[in-house]
């Protein structure tokens, strides 16, 4: 005999749609065909498609893990203060006005997310006279809007950013969507390797950007997630923030060690907080420390510990400067290879935007009935947005997916 149900609260709960980068992923292991492809998730691959644990990360973790010192004490709230120092430098130059004046620190996180989440409470709860308006670029990565909306931010607005004309930045139209932004409203922008579209401004164009957040006193949230990995040199990724520093804007920036240490799973994060009056970081960190205390108590220790050992010895930061340009260089090296593979079949179209983006992820152009294709007739798992991750490129499968993506243009029209 049946029980008969019981009422629950849950009883009128419905389901979210899944996340697609993890769906994508889940359905790229489970599909048996040895000639699959995963262009989706965002990690960094060797050619033999394998991940890739950085030398000089294992050589840190083993002089941790076998330091007779090391406990696993909780740590400061706020975090690893060798690490949180070394991140913030590592981000504005230790030559910069705001580090020599002591103007900038940084608070550990849970990774670049949990980073942007502390940014976002403490926007929303802390800081008077915000909008609780939130500006994200067209496109962006998917998690900016849902962080600041469950933070207590009331409306996400887009600004233009991807022109699909020319498949390139859409500089116009960004800054008149900046300009009509109401006084005090916070806009997020991708310090480098933008996310999906690896299109970044070029130096005159943020001099441009920077120009209109000062104009319009809008609030600058930087998501820094690709530094030293975009480019392989962690100075030039950083120029766009420091360029920052150097006009006197008063901002806050998530940075991720996800990316450039190979430390994807570790959840090793710092918020830069940069302010013009050195005399308000101690109530900055108290308030601070009230966000961290409400959203997880204390950060984990291990990957912070790691990067702090890397990016405080000279040696190890030199062979790690050295594993982010062979990183670097491999997306590099796919970009070119896929561009001139698609080149030599005759793909309708330009394929120049595949070697003018930066980073890790390309923003094909594909529209979603030729990723359903590529998916459904080749195996090759990417994003319904046409994004792709350069690093699940190889030597060895960029002839199956340039014949494909040719299959597809030529194919489907829409």
């Amino acid at each position: 005999m049946a029980a008969s149900a019981t009422p629950s609260w849950f009883d009128e709960i419905g389901a979210q749609p899944p996340i697609e980068v993890f769906e994508m992923n889940k359905a790229f292991l489970d599909d048996t065909d040895p000639i699959k492809v995963s262009l989706g998730i965002g990690a960094f691959r060797t050619e033999e498609g394998k991940p890739w644990v950085l030398p000089v990360v294992k050589q840190a973790e083993k002089a941790i893990v076998e330091d007779p010192a090391m406990n696993f004490e909780y740590l400061p709230i706020l975090g690893l203060e060798s690490f949180t120092n070394a991140a913030t430098r590592m981000l504005v130059g230790a030559d910069s006005a705001a580090w020599q004046e002591k103007r900038a620190f940084g608070v550990q996180s849970i990774s670049g997310t949990g980073a942007l989440r502390i940014a976002a409470d403490f926007l929303s709860t802390v800081v008077p006279n915000i909008t609780k308006i939130v500006y994200i670029s067209n496109p962006t990565w998917e998690n900016h809007r849902l962080l600041f909306l469950l933070a207590g931010f009331n409306e996400v607005r887009e600004y233009r950013y991807w022109d699909a004309q020319k498949r390139g930045l859409d500089l116009q139209g960004l800054v008149e969507d900046l300009h009509a932004a109401p006084e005090r409203s916070v806009v997020i922008l991708h310090a480098c390797a933008h996310n999906p579209t690896g299109v970044d401004p070029t130096q005159e164009q943020w001099k441009k950007i920077v120009e209109v957040v000062k104009e319009r006193k809008l609030f600058p949230v930087l998501d820094s997630a690709y530094q030293g990995f975009a480019s392989g040199d962690p100075d030039a990724d950083a120029w766009a923030v420091r360029y920052f520093v150097s006009q006197g804007v008063e901002f806050v920036c998530a940075q991720s060690f996800a990316k450039n240490f190979g430390l994807y799973n570790q959840r090793v994060g710092n918020l830069t907080v940069v302010t013009n009056n050195a005399a308000t970081i101690p109530n900055l960190k108290s308030q601070l420390t009230i966000v961290v205390r409400g959203n997880y108590s204390n950060p984990p220790a291990h990957g912070a510990r790691i990067v702090s050992a890397v990016l405080n010895d000279p040696t190890l930061t030199e062979q790690w400067k050295g594993h982010i340009q062979t990183m670097s260089g491999r997306m590099k090296a796919m970009r070119g290879l896929l561009r001139e593979k698609l080149e030599a079949l005759k793909t309708p179209g330009s394929w120049k935007h595949l070697t003018d983006q930066i980073g890790m992820f390309a923003y094909t152009g594909l529209t979603v009935k030729q990723c359903q294709f590529l998916i459904d007739r080749h195996h090759i798992y990417l994003l319904k947005s046409g994004r792709i991750n350069v690093c699940g490129i190889s030597p060895k499968n960029v002839d199956h997916v340039s014949k494909a993506i040719y299959e597809a243009v030529t194919t489907i029209q829409e």
